[in-house]
């Protein structure tokens, strides 16, 4: 118990020395608040059952309505995918992607706050790049900038932040917190080596990336030991596959609690950023446990 209350004061030590990450007109300010990325599955296929990608020729319409209720409930982010990362989803082209993702980053630009970040979950570097021309902001990618040898130039031409995320699958593992410390360490080298700025990376350790469910229980209790990388970092539990085992095989849907317990948990172990599926359930839990681990609260004036 005392090593993991240690785990809680290290982690809020080291959160609050992290520099803000400023670009264009975005700044993010790390340690004082944890933010919320609402998501956006532009797929027909998503795990979670909220891909909005259909034959309907409104799902454009409904995606930028969803995005600005994620917005109204206090998501800073909307993160937006044109393919599902689900383990034997089915690999769309780069093409495919585009033709899902530009027209809706191109809608959601236009129809949500300029302050709002657009972040777009991909792994190909023309996709990142056509998505960033469209109103895009920030590069969240599942390997690293290491699957598509031209995404760490497509970051560093535009100067914008890059999510790296530690992804186990094919990966020789030993200990999952030394693997991944170790993995999310050489992409933070090889994004260095590309002319990407220090203050640009967040890292993300990559839950349910293959790793099994008691990897990834592992990782969520030892979270605070990846601050030791001295970058902010993104969490992605929502809904995930091992909430569903451990709460008795429930679906994706009846996965809230569990996500809830993750989320609060997770800020107590140094999380900046949660990337959730149910912004406003999320977002009451993100500033209960901000009051908690970072004193946020502030008593109301009468």
């Amino acid at each position: 118990m005392s090593e993991q209350k240690d785990g809680f004061l290290m982690a809020s030590l080291l959160a609050a020395t992290l520099p803000p990450t400023r670009w264009a007109d975005y700044s993010l300010e790390w340690g004082q608040s944890t933010y919320v990325m609402g998501i956006i599955n532009a797929t027909p296929d998503s795990f979670s059952g909220d891909g909005l990608q259909t034959d309907k020729d409104d799902w454009i319409q409904r995606a930028v309505s969803q995005a600005q209720q994620f917005v109204a409930e206090g998501a800073t982010f909307i993160d937006v995918g044109g393919e599902s990362t689900r383990p034997h989803a089915e690999l769309v082209t780069a093409t495919q992607e585009i033709e899902r993702v530009v027209p809706l980053i191109r809608a959601l630009r236009a129809a949500l706050p300029a302050q709002i970040m657009i972040s777009i979950d991909t792994y190909k570097a023309e996709v990142a790049e056509q998505a960033l021309a469209a109103g895009a902001s920030i590069i969240n990618d599942i390997w690293a900038l290491k699957q598509d040898p031209a995404m760490a130039e497509v970051a560093r031409a535009h100067g914008v932040p890059v999510v790296l995320m530690a992804n186990m699958r094919g990966y020789q593992k030993h200990e999952i917190v030394s693997d991944v410390t170790r993995f999310l360490s050489s992409a933070i080298d090889h994004a260095l080596a590309a002319g990407i700025a220090w203050e640009h990376i967040i890292i993300d350790p990559g839950i349910g990336f293959g790793t099994t469910p008691e990897e990834n229980l592992t990782l969520l209790r030892r979270l605070g030991a990846l601050q030791a990388l001295g970058r902010p970092i993104l969490l992605g539990t929502s809904r995930k596959s091992t909430i569903g085992l451990i709460l008795g095989g429930l679906p994706a849907t009846e996965r809230l609690e569990g996500t809830a317990a993750t989320v609060a948990l997770g800020i107590a172990q140094g999380a900046d950023i949660v990337r959730v599926h149910d912004v406003r359930e999320m977002m009451r839990v993100v500033k209960m446990s901000d009051a908690i681990v970072r004193g946020t609260f502030q008593q109301p004036q009468v």
